[in-house]
Parts: C-alpha cells; structure tokens; sequence
C-alpha cells in the first residue's frame, strides 16, 4: 500500500499514512481539525518483483537470435517466382 504524508494547514502538524489507492484522501487534522493537504512525496520506493525487469530477462541467445532476424528481414515471399520481362529502351 502506498504511503501519503499530509501537512495540516492550522497547527502545522506532519504526518505520514499508509492508504489504498481507491480511499479518499484525508480532510481534517486529528489534533486541531485543521484542513490537510497532501504533500508530494519525498522519497519513491519502489520493488519489481518478477521477471522481465531487467535487459537479461529478453535476451535470447545469438543463434536464435540471427535465425529471427532472418525470418523477420523483408524480401520477396519465397512461394513466387519471378519472371523477367524484356524492357522496352528508349529510342529503339
């Protein structure tokens, strides 16, 4: 859960709460009833957790890696063939 911290505007009071994304935030100080505000937060703290963080996680090994990059390079479809046909030149 993330943490909020509040600043309350009457006493000065500063406090930090773990809250829900979905809950409101907080209105009234608990001490004086003042009104909060939110401040922005100080310190980002933040865990990934699972795979594919990391540049390692997507690298494949180099011969599949020249087997895909051949299979994905443009060109004509293998399953047509081509025939010349006899240019027309200018002036003859």
């Amino acid at each position: 859960m993330p943490t909020y911290d509040y600043k309350c505007t009457k006493c000065g009071d500063e406090f930090s709460i773990e809250q829900s994304i979905l809950d409101k935030p907080l209105a009234r100080c608990k001490k004086c009833r003042g009104k909060l505000e939110k401040l922005l937060p100080r310190s980002l703290n933040l865990i990934f957790k699972g795979s594919g963080f990391y540049v390692t996680d997507y690298k494949k090994p180099d011969a599949n890696r020249k087997k895909a990059a051949e299979e994905s390079a443009p060109g004509p479809p293998k399953d047509i063939s081509f025939k010349k046909s006899a240019e027309k030149k200018p002036g003859g």
